[in-house]
Order: structure tokens, then sequence, then C-alpha cells
């Protein structure tokens, strides 16, 4: 017969954490989540972050060229949009001041723990909340924990045999090393993704010479970029204009960059005719056959992010410019040789390698036991990626995520996170109005969404369509775990409507008032 087990603790009502949430990141999903919180009546919060500035992503990337890639107008805050950005796709430098006058115009500044790197999480089931651990020794404990780190986090390095033999200079296009000057070098460029496309115009006059080596090429469109000035920046203040056009860019970034997750296979015709007006436009910026042959893509546009760039094409024209698409064999101590033998010396090596996506130990980049001693990263090595709503997952009470798995439906980041930390903030909210200890997702709704997601992803075929394309759409697994395949509608309707009765509340003092029972039961059971 079932009895309690022996091994049961009963929370003590009267424990409290040092602080109701602890958001784990500084950069905008960190931001959105703490004025989410904010709107809802939450104050005891602080956001812990590893860097000594705020901006995350746009604070740690800043290699030359950094750009955001979706008009800046989109690419900010329904609830902090602004006017004044130096242009329409904003550098770098401007979205991390952009941040950093968010907290400011929130108050936020004095809930910010900086230089502090969580190192791990632990549900502490007596007391109902979690333990957090920093590098430094330090540990916080708080009743809810918000993960708001996003997917670019983890680097992710070359997997070239003796590649640390190099005896040059090694560079990761998300550590960018100021101090050291590419002036006259000889520089490789490993990559050609969104950050590739970025850095190796800007550095092209500096450096000596340039080679880029090149596993998949990528599909560029043609970037309506300009510096905006005064007539650019009165146009976007006034709200009749900004608002309708917002929307309008926002619909299109959406379509851009999700179209064939949210129609599916009907849509593929559109792609290829998609191909065959960017591949007419690559005519116009490289008229050599041979070399534009290279540069164009052998998979199905949409599979990986779409590129927007006016130069980055044009540059493989310049002399002192080699693309390389000849497979790395392994690295030597002057630098690398490809698969035909063919040696190539440097100066320096720049990794334009990307970032872990839904990898293995990356999403979160730190361990987080839940109940029974389950830890995050390793259940989900083992039973695929999950979540509700890209935000909870069961046995992990009290834990809400801003990018978790099956949780981005194609659009602006920042509309993204945003319906992420209004379902974390209504839940907490919720918690708090019921005097509930723990709110955490049931199996059957969470399985119930996974499974919708997956099969909507499956219907179309996706993983079939884009294999060999080295998309981070897919993981390590063969899933598409990050994309909601859903519009940015309903991920913003269902982010403030999810029924309540997907989360189980309990509250601590409830379990308490039937802990004697509980005991004698067990003492009962013990002496049998």
């Amino acid at each position: 017969m079932s009895e309690v087990n022996a091994d049961e603790t009963v929370p003590s009502p009267g424990a409290a954490p040092d602080h109701e949430v602890l958001i784990v990141g500084a950069g905008f999903g960190g931001i959105a989540a703490a004025v989410a919180l904010q709107q809802v009546g939450v104050t005891d919060f602080v956001i812990l972050d590893k860097w000594d500035g705020v901006g995350g992503t746009w604070y740690a990337n800043t290699y030359p060229g950094v750009q955001v890639d979706i008009p800046s107008m989109v690419y900010s805050f329904s609830f902090a949009q602004r006017s004044d950005w130096s242009r329409v796709f904003a550098p770098g430098r401007d979205l991390q001041r952009y941040a950093e006058d968010v907290v400011d115009r929130h108050g936020l500044r004095p809930k910010l723990r900086l230089n502090t790197m969580v190192t791990g999480a632990e549900w502490d089931e007596q007391h109902h909340y979690w333990r957090v651990q920093t590098e430094s020794g330090t540990v916080y404990t708080a009743r809810f924990v918000v993960p708001a780190l996003g997917g670019l986090e983890v680097p992710k390095l070359p997997d070239i045999e003796d590649f640390e033999s190099f005896r040059g200079k090694i560079m990761h296009t998300a550590d960018w090393d100021h101090d050291y000057d590419l002036t006259g070098k000889r520089v490789a460029v490993i990559g050609t993704g969104a950050s590739a496309l970025q850095l190796i115009p800007a550095i092209a006059d500096t450096v000596e010479h340039l080679t880029i080596f090149q596993r998949r090429a990528i599909w560029i469109a043609p970037k309506p970029d300009w510096q905006a000035g005064p007539a650019t920046r009165f146009l976007l203040n006034q709200a009749l204009f900004r608002t309708p056009v917002r929307a309008a860019v926002g619909v299109a970034v959406s379509a851009g960059t999700g179209g064939a997750f949210i129609v599916g296979k009907p849509i593929r015709f559109v792609l290829k005719a998609v191909e065959v007006g960017l591949k007419l436009w690559m005519r116009t910026q490289v008229p050599d056959r041979k070399l534009r042959e290279k540069l164009t893509p052998n998979y199905t546009f949409g599979c990986k992010r779409p590129s927007l760039s006016n130069v980055y094409l044009k540059t493989f024209m310049r002399p002192d410019v080699d693309l390389v698409t000849e497979p790395i064999a392994r690295g030597t101590d002057t630098g690398i040789v490809t698969a035909e033998g063919t040696a190539h010396a440097f100066d320096v090596i720049v990794c334009a390698t990307g970032f872990a996506v839904m990898g293995k130990g990356t999403t979160p980049p730190f361990p987080a036991y839940g109940r029974d001693g389950l830890e995050l990263g390793k259940y989900w090595h083992e039973n695929r990626y999950s979540s509700y709503q890209g935000v909870s997952v069961p046995k992990f009470p009290n834990l809400f995520m801003l990018v978790g798995p099956y949780g981005y439906a194609p659009s602006s980041y920042h509309s993204f996170v945003e319906a992420t930390a209004a379902h974390t903030a209504r839940a907490i909210a919720e918690a708090r109005r019921r005097g509930a200890t723990v709110c955490e997702v049931r199996q059957e709704p969470h399985d119930r969404y996974t499974a919708k997601m997956r099969a909507r992803i499956d219907r179309m075929e996706y993983v079939d369509m884009c294999a060999g394309s080295n998309t981070y759409y897919i993981n390590y697994q063969g899933d598409v775990a990050l994309i909601r395949p859903e519009s940015h509608a309903t991920m913003w309707w269902q982010s403030r409507r999810f029924p309540f009765d997907a989360y189980r509340f309990e509250t601590a003092a409830r379990r308490a008032d039937i802990a004697p029972q509980a005991r004698a039961k067990r003492n009962a059971h013990t002496h049998l």
C-alpha cells in the first residue's frame, strides 16, 4: 500500500527568501521581465548579469560593423519606442545605449547586480524557493527565478583538429579584442553567417589581406539602410506616422523571418520566386560567374535567418580578399590547412562561427536542479527540448524562461521577449493573488503544446527541406526547438490569456496544515 514517503519534507511557512524574483540576465529579455513585473506590482526583484553593463548581446558583441539586422523602429520595446536612432538599422552602440536608457527610465538601476555570474540553481522543496549560486560564492534565494538569457549567449568555436596550435591571434566575434590592431595583418575569417556579413566589409580596408573560409553560402538581400537625419527623426517622432509604419514593418519582418514556419509547404513556391530574384540581384553585385556560383546557397531560402547587406558581396570582388570553400582539415602553428592540402598562413584568425543555440549544456548555460534532483539540461538532452509556450517546464516550479523551447514566433526579438515576460508576470501575479508559494506548469498542457508545435513543423517537412544547410534553427537533436510555428499575434494573445489551470498552484501553509497527519501516517508505517 502507498504511504507518505519517509523523506518527505513540509515547507516552513515562515521561511522567506532574499527576494521574491531573481532575474538572470540584464539584456533586453531581463529588462522586459523587470518592466513586466513592475506592471503587475512586483517590485522585490534583482537582476544578475555577468557583464559590468546592461544590454546582453549588444554589450558583449562589439566587433567592427556590428549592427541590428532588422529596422530599428521594430527592434525596440512597444513601451519604449524612440525616434533618435542614428540609422534605419542601428549600430550596436545605439542599441546598448537604448538598453541603458530603458533601465534608467524604469528605475531599474538599483535592481542590478552586475559582474555577477550565475553558476547554478537548485530548487529548495522544503522552503519553496530557489537557491542561486554565483561565481563569487554568494548564494541568492528567491521564490521565483527568471532565466532571461538569449539564444546568442554561448559562443561556438570551430571544431578543427590542432586549432589550438596556432601561434597567432585568435578571436571570436563575441569576444572582440579592441586593443589588437588589425592594420596590415593577414586575417582569416571562419564563417559566413550574420556576424561575418557585417565584420568582413568593415575590416577589409584595414587589413593587408583577408581570407574567408565558407562552409555554406548565405542568402543576401539588399538593405534599405540610411543615416537617420532630421527628416527621418521628425517622422518617427510622430505617433500617427510611427505606429502604422512600425506595424507594417513588423508584419514584413515576421513574414520574412518565419513565413515558411507559419504557412508551411504551400509557401515553397514563393521561396523559390524569392531565390530567383536574389540571384538576379547578385549578378549586379558579383559579375564574376565562378565567384558568384561559390557565393550562391544550395539550400532553400528561409532555412536560415535572411541577411541584408549592400556591401558584403561586393567585398569579394577586391583583389586583397579571397574566398575559400574547401573544407578546413586542421590548424597549424602558422594558420590553416584545407582538405586539399593547401596551407594558408595568417597573423589573425577570427571565428565568426556563431553561438550554440538550444545546444547541450547551453540553455541555460548553468545547471538548474528542479524537483527530485532533476537537472534541466540533462532532462532536455535525454527527452528532447520542450516547454509550455517557451516559458515553463514540469518539475521546475517557479522557474520561468524568457527564451525557452518552441517560444519564438518569428518576429522582432523585443516583441518575443515582451510576450514571454508578460506570460511570466501573469503567472507570478496569479500566484501572489492566491497566496501560493508554488506555480508549476502541469504535465498535460506542457505535453499538448509541445506535441502541437512539433506536429506543425513536421507537416512542413522543414528538417528534410533544410538538411545540409547548417542552420541554427535545427539543434543537435534534429529538432527545430527554437521556433514557435505560429503568428506573432497568436504569441501575443496566448501569452496574456493562457488558462490558469495550465498551472498547479500550491501554498506552503496548506501543506503545513496537513503536516501532523502526514507525519503520524509516516510514523505508523515506519513501526509496522
